[in-house]
């Protein structure tokens, strides 16, 4: 029994994982720039806690004082890695399976607005297709996260918040693991109005949506997957 538990924390401690750095125009950014990283990669399993918006509490970020430039329309990516030091091959345990999210939300002032609370809508979702998850295609593609940034939002700062959602412990409450990381980015280029229909952070996600409390064992590839969260924007 002693074995299996050091095999189980082991697993654990290999599970983690951090949102890094960021692509965008072309450029990948150095580590943490633009990023409110934390130096624990730990996940947050509840999902009525600030700590849902940007992460913080258990996992203290880390304040960024940059802004990165982003294109309205263009495709960027979230690159993940288990630590900040961390290479392509150790981007998360891969048992670890679950949907891959990303969120905006406008803020006055990219440098300094917590993200908590509402104004936030989703850009991007990856759930489960085929046997396949969306946490397996981010691992696969060594850590890179796509997430298309909307033409049709007008410019200015915003908050872009990535996320991965790991479910293997997820049958039970408060057993699925978060991680999420808020890079600080200015969209330019684009045109039109901030989507009215927005959630917030915490209160988009219960800890009974089917999206969180789920046993993904008794899944076959045929199986449907309902992502938490509110319907992806489209312009």
């Amino acid at each position: 029994m002693k074995g299996l538990a050091l095999l189980a924390a082991a697993s654990a401690a290999t599970a983690h994982t951090i949102f890094v750095q960021l692509e965008a125009d072309g450029v990948t950014n150095p580590v943490s720039y633009g990023i409110r990283d934390p130096s624990y990669d730990g996940p947050i399993t509840d999902v009525s806690s600030n700590d849902v918006a940007c992460n913080g509490g258990p996992n203290p970020t880390t304040p960024s004082g940059d802004i990165i430039t982003v294109t309205a329309g263009s495709t960027v990516k979230a690159i993940w890695r288990h630590t900040l030091t961390s290479g392509a091959d150790d981007v998360m345990e891969a048992s670890h399976k679950g949907p891959t999210l990303a969120y905006l939300k406008k803020v006055d002032d990219a440098l300094s607005d917590t993200g908590i609370g509402g104004g936030w809508f989703k850009i991007q979702e990856d759930g489960y297709n085929n046997g396949q998850w969306g946490t397996s295609t981010v691992i696969s593609n060594g850590g890179e996260h796509s997430i298309e940034i909307p033409a049709c939002i007008p410019e200015g700062q915003y908050l872009l918040r990535a996320e991965m959602i790991a479910l293997h412990a997820a049958g039970s409450t408060a057993g699925a693991q978060l991680y999420m990381e808020c890079a600080q980015i200015n969209v330019v280029g684009g045109s039109g109005s901030v989507p009215s229909d927005t959630v917030s952070f915490p209160g988009a996600y219960s800890a009974t949506d089917p999206g969180i409390l789920i046993n993904i064992y008794s899944m076959t590839p045929s199986s449907t997957y309902e992502i938490p969260g509110p319907e992806k924007f489209t312009c």
